[in-house]
């Protein structure tokens, strides 16, 4: 549909974000405006849009891992840990199990950017469902192309292992994340 239907069509997806949660039941521990916020927060100026900016800047240039880290911190991981979080505060979580929800989504986070930049180098077109090789011809920074394939694969691994760690707080009641985790990490589209 190109670029600017999917512009418009990220721009409802996030306003939809907002009323589903000014719909949704309040808490005594986590009010309309604290769920507001967390959107408001992973997809601002300082998150998502900082990320967006900082890979767009980087396109055709060699950066460090560290930039790289923070690109995706601020787009992807930022995202995901918002709606774990998000889902958690819905649930009317304790604190301790938001921190946990927050780790498990920081972590799956950059694992899912990092396997995603992976596949996007070792799958076809019709295997991913997308057109393949975007990354490299628009010249972005990813993890293959920095450290390579086989150094991605145990990062993104690490990072997946860090997400169930987080999750043993829960014992045994975070099955459905500790299988999309998994998933995650073993997807090839």
């Amino acid at each position: 549909f190109g670029e600017g239907i999917a512009v418009l069509a990220g721009d409802a997806l996030l306003t939809q974000a907002f009323e589903i949660a000014a719909l949704s039941p309040s808490w005594p521990r986590y009010t309309h405006k604290d769920l507001v916020l967390e959107i408001a927060r992973a997809s601002g100026s300082l998150q998502l849009i900082a990320g967006q900016v900082a890979d767009l800047e980087a396109e055709g240039k060699r950066i460090s891992t560290a930039q790289l880290k923070y690109i995706h911190e601020r787009k992807t991981s930022a995202l995901l840990c918002c709606s774990v979080r998000l889902g958690g505060m819905s649930a009317n979580c304790t604190p301790a199990q938001l921190k946990a929800l927050t780790d498990f989504g920081y972590n799956v986070g950059l694992a899912f950017q990092i396997i995603d930049d992976i596949l996007d180098v070792t799958q076809t077109s019709e295997q991913l469902g997308k057109t393949a090789g975007k990354d490299t011809k628009a010249q972005k920074a990813t993890y293959p192309s920095l450290i390579g394939l086989e150094k991605s694969r145990k990062i993104a691994t690490q990072l997946t292992n860090r997400a169930f760690d987080a999750l043993k707080t829960f014992r045994g009641q975070a099955t459905a994340l500790e299988a999309l985790a998994q998933y995650l990490l073993q997807r090839n589209k």
